[in-house]
């Protein structure tokens, strides 16, 4: 190929000549020197040709057909056939915010199991619909870029670029609102362009998926309506012995101990009752069942302070039964029946020193600790008249005054007044709401009920062929809540097998010589041949709060026995963790302003727009044929420009036109080769060769 405003020869064809002819000039006074080509006897030579560019095709593509038939509805006289595909896609974005609406009515507060369908529907809709208003948004703009130079004055030649990019893009959107101030039409598609980038945040926001229990199923607990262990009989030559429920036989962890560990279960601990739960929360409200309740008193008020001679039935060293008369000595403290003739001494010190047959006693021994029934335990004969507070309780399983000192040895020596206090275990219905969630047991006593009527004493005491006593109780334990069906108890046997427990135990006291001596429990009184004593490491009795704590937890450890040994379950509802849909409406409130919005933008473009004079700059939108056309040589302009401007340009005189861009060369215009009957032939300095602008 030669180069520029050179021609190459050839063997069969002659070498055009290089004519220097001047620009045409369109000045009236001046003429441009014109050559007419010479007659050729062969056939004038192809313009440059590239491997990259395709044969003619004999019809156009799908795209190309689309193309040109939008072109030929932008020159239609009809104002609304010009914009007919921006109101179409406006209609669709409208329409898929219709059914957005129906959708979010269908799956508002619904569960998201089975309802995929029509989120993943929702999402796509939601994308859809802001898709869709991009379209008329970004044709409308581009069509104003076309009304913008059409105005009557002239605009710089940057503004062409920011038009071009705010159609395009967030980034030209930004300059072109700065560039009008805000005071063109331009500037709202500007502002449209940019908010609708963020309308898919907004949609996101309106459909929240929170998680929340739902309820799937049925879960069981342990209650217990009448409590009957199953116990072997025990008999001694012959004879029925009285034995304790070995169910509670744990009892003596709390009574002389810090009581016992729940055991671990995972990052929890176990359920100490019978629990179901088909999934992972189970919850039980109102639920009635057997059990245990407790209730202190103080009695500091009834304890009198004195130095009195009366018996040492708290010495550490006392040989005989706690019923057995014990050694009689002086000793100053808090005592109970003070007007006695022998007053019970529930803490101090003794007086003197003492050596008899039933033990030793030193100058300076304390009492420390004393628990002693209100009934006792051979004859269940009442003391002191019975319970000092809790009279109006039926079924009572044990009844215990409990006084010990604040301050150990020292606390008794300065004559500080112990902690006094009666305490009760007794038979009651507690109303409980359970939960058990991810195998964490929780549950609260929300009410109690138990029998406050009156009735017979319910011991009998007599003396046995052997001279020992034989003790029975009389009565059924029956308690009928109000509101309830059921009667809840036990039997009378099953009474007094509980209360076993507590008679082999009772009384507990403990007593010291010198501070530092680690303390000693005296207990199991009932038995001849010496004390038995026993060293704690936990003392469950030193303070008011912690005696009512403890006999609280007494209470639901037997309560949890109970219920652990019934086989009766209450059931309710089981829980799972689901995912709910709940629609967040208020943010649906910015896409529908947007909708509303475009459509007030393209309606006030196509009113703008829809001249069909001469002075229009034609429907072009976003189209880049007009730079393209319009950067064409003279002739050239006017074999495709045949429609007049005010209606849009043509394009079927494009139809055999293709472009390729040179680096070098420009723009490489096909079939359009340098024939014998080309008129005129302008030779410009520099010039590209034939076929090329």
């Amino acid at each position: 190929m030669a180069g520029e405003g050179q021609h190459a020869s050839h063997a069969h064809e002659p070498t055009l000549p290089n004519y220097d002819v001047p620009r045409r000039s369109r000045h009236p006074h001046r003429h441009a020197r014109v050559h007419s080509l010479p007659s050729l006897s062969r056939s004038p030579p192809s313009p440059p040709s590239y491997s990259e560019v395709s044969e003619e095709k004999t019809s156009l593509d799908i795209t190309q057909k689309l193309e040109k038939k939008l072109a030929q509805l932008n020159k239609s006289e009809n104002v609304f056939a010009r914009w007919l595909f921006e109101i179409v896609t406006w209609l669709i974005s409208a329409l898929c915010m219709a059914a957005i609406i129906v959708i979010l009515i269908k799956i508002d507060n619904r569960t998201l199991s089975g309802r995929n369908a029509a989120v993943t529907a929702y999402s796509v809709l939601s994308k859809l619909a802001s898709g869709a208003l991009l379209l008329p948004v970004s044709e409308a703009l581009g069509q104003l870029k076309w009304n913008w130079f059409n105005g009557k004055k002239s605009k710089e030649v940057w503004d062409f670029e920011i038009f071009d990019k705010a159609s395009r893009g967030a980034w030209g959107s930004v300059l072109l609102l700065f560039r009008t101030k805000g005071r063109s039409l331009a500037a709202l598609g500007a502002l449209l362009t940019l908010l609708l980038i963020a309308n898919d945040t907004f949609f996101q926001r309106v459909v929240n998926l929170p998680e929340e229990w739902s309820q799937k199923g049925r879960g069981g607990i342990g209650v217990s309506v009448r409590y009957q262990p199953t116990i072997a009989l025990e008999t001694k030559a012959g004879n029925i012995q009285a034995q304790s429920d070995t169910n509670l036989w744990p009892l003596n962890h709390y009574l002389l101990g810090n009581g016992t560990r729940q055991m671990a279960f995972g990052s929890t601990v176990r359920a100490d009752v019978p629990v179901s739960c088909s999934n992972s929360n189970c919850t039980f409200t109102g639920i009635n069942t057997l059990g245990v309740c407790s209730r202190c008193a103080d009695i500091s008020e009834i304890l009198e302070f004195g130095c009195k001679t009366t018996y040492f039935d708290w010495i550490k060293n006392l040989s005989k039964p706690w019923d057995a008369p014990a050694p009689i000595g002086s000793m100053c403290g808090y005592f109970l029946n003070a007007t006695d003739q022998y007053p019970i001494m529930v803490s101090g010190y003794s007086t003197e020193n003492l050596i008899t047959e039933n033990g030793t006693v030193s100058s300076g021994e304390a009492s420390l600790l004393r628990i002693l029934p209100v009934v006792s335990q051979v004859k269940k004969v009442p003391h002191w008249g019975g319970s000092l507070n809790f009279k109006d309780i039926r079924y009572p399983i044990t009844d215990l005054l409990v006084i010990a000192a604040k301050d150990g040895i020292a606390g008794v020596l300065r004559n500080d007044t112990p902690i006094a206090q009666e305490c009760v275990l007794y038979w009651c219905v507690k109303t409980i709401t359970a939960s058990y969630q991810s195998g964490n047991y929780s549950e609260k006593i929300t009410g109690t009920f138990t029998n406050t009527t009156r009735g017979p004493y319910p011991w009998i005491s007599t003396l046995s062929n052997r001279g020992l006593p034989d003790l029975t109780y009389l009565e059924n334990i029956t308690i009928t809540p109000p509101g309830d069906e059921k009667t809840y108890g036990m039997h009378n046997q099953t009474h007094f097998r509980v209360t076993q427990i507590f008679e082999d135990l009772l009384p507990v006291m403990a007593s010291a010589t010198k501070q530092s001596e680690q303390l000693e429990f005296r207990y199991k009184t009932f038995l001849t041949g010496g004390p038995t004593l026993r060293k704690f490491a936990h003392n469950p009795w030193t303070s008011a709060s912690n005696v009512s704590r403890n006999f609280d937890r007494i209470a639901t450890f037997m309560t949890n026995v109970l219920r652990s040994d019934s086989i009766d379950m209450v059931e309710g509802p089981a829980f799972t963790i689901e995912t709910y849909i709940h629609v967040e409406w208020p943010w649906l409130t910015f896409p529908f302003t947007l909708l509303l919005l475009t459509l007030i933008f393209l309606g006030a473009t196509v009113l703008k727009t829809s001249k069909s004079d001469n002075t229009g700059p034609g429907i072009w939108k976003t189209s880049a044929m007009p730079t393209l056309i319009y950067g064409l040589p003279d002739d050239m302009q006017k074999q495709l420009n045949t429609t007049s401007i005010g209606t849009g340009t043509s394009m079927d005189g494009a139809k055999k036109l293709k472009i390729r861009l040179h680096p070098q060369k420009g723009w490489r215009v096909s079939d359009q080769p340098v024939s014998p009957d080309s008129p005129i032939v302008i030779v410009r300095t520099n010039q590209a060769p034939p076929g090329w602008i």
